[in-house]
């Protein structure tokens, strides 16, 4: 394993933005401090020849002038939370409306946006970078201080294993996530990936993609990837396209404890994404209750990586989590993180 670290570039104010960049002889991935962001995942192609799987940016000035988180982590609650408040207990949490009437990723300043502090870390044949940050009191109109940890690590079998760890000392919701947006062919549309989950029910959501705490099973239907199936085939069906959280396996095993998600050794796979032409494959293996499907709806018109525009559907995002609005749903895996306890979540990426 080779683990290399170069400057990025650097902020307005002078701050030095670094990139690590680790391989192991099949594949790399390269991540940078700012926003905890995954950079670029590469692969080698059969001729030898290499393929970066990740879409982005080739400069940091392109992270810093984005709203759409690409590679980067986002909290303090990923996905939405239904009209932009909560309560715990008696006291209720106005949050920012930046998605309508509701919060998306923690609302307009996004840990997408932040530095976080950087370290190489290595194990038993397999290496990375930790990641940590402080979200104090207040932060995005969330309670508590939260100690965040966040750990990228590729081993020798081509597993991306991404770690995330918080601990707090007020009562405060918390669901943190990658946004990675992924092309297994580098390029071009998405539609032709050949997806399947074990899911069989995704999330009923209101027009504002909130749920209102129900399950719809998808079999037969457009959402249904229960059976090998092309992103591209049913997608007219959905309008705009697939922004969705599916239930993994997980949820039915889960301990309802927000501090005590599944153990490694029960993480149950959720997808496999293969594209056809080039043979790259994905597997995403999960110890959280849901993901979130997108299927880069909203990217047309990106200048991206090496000067080439992304289009709608040029890209998918696979976003382990717990479920959008769960601090609002009492129904949903339990959101709130109390002092004493630990989150540990942890998914991993596999690629052949």
């Amino acid at each position: 394993m080779k683990v290399t670290k170069q400057r990025f570039g650097t902020l307005c104010d002078g701050t030095r933005v670094n990139l690590w960049t680790i391989k192991n002889g099949n594949m790399s991935f390269s991540a940078t401090e700012y926003g905890c962001t995954l950079t670029s995942i590469v692969l080698t192609n059969k001729d030898g020849t290499k393929t970066d799987v990740l879409a982005g940016f080739s400069t940091l000035e392109g992270y810093l002038n984005t709203k759409f988180c690409f590679g980067a982590i986002v909290g303090r609650f990923a996905n939405r939370i239904g009209k932009a408040q909560f309560s715990i207990g008696d006291a209720k949490y106005p949050l920012d409306k930046n998605d309508g009437p509701n919060t998306l990723h923690g609302g307009f300043d996004g840990y997408d946006k932040m530095m976080w502090t950087g370290e190489t870390v290595k194990g038993k044949k397999m290496a990375g970078v930790k990641f940590t940050r402080l979200s104090p009191d207040g932060e995005q109109g969330f309670p508590g201080n939260v100690k965040l940890e966040v750990t990228y690590l590729l081993d020798e079998n081509n597993n991306l294993i991404c770690k995330y760890s918080a601990e707090t000392d007020k009562a405060t919701p918390i669901n943190i996530t990658n946004h990675a947006y992924f092309n297994l062919a580098g390029k071009g549309s998405v539609k032709d990936h050949i997806v399947q989950f074990n899911s069989k029910n995704i999330l009923e959501v209101d027009a504002k993609l909130i749920p209102n705490g129900k399950f719809i099973d998808v079999t037969g239907g457009a959402f249904d990837f229960t059976k090998e199936k092309k992103i591209g085939k049913d997608i007219k069906e959905t309008g705009v396209g697939y922004d969705h959280c599916y239930v993994t396996e997980a949820y039915d095993k889960k301990d309802r404890q927000c501090g005590t998600p599944l153990s490694d050794e029960t993480m149950v796979k959720f997808a496999k994404v293969t594209e056809p032409k080039s043979g790259h494959t994905m597997e995403v293996y999960t110890n959280l209750p849901g993901c979130q499907f997108y299927t880069g709806n909203y990217i047309g018109g990106i200048l991206g990586k090496n000067g080439v525009t992304y289009a709608r559907h040029d890209a998918f995002c696979l976003e382990t989590q717990n479920f959008p609005d769960a601090p609002n749903k009492k129904d949903f895996p339990e959101a709130i993180l109390q002092p004493g306890q630990k989150l540990k979540a942890k998914t991993v990426y596999s690629f052949n």
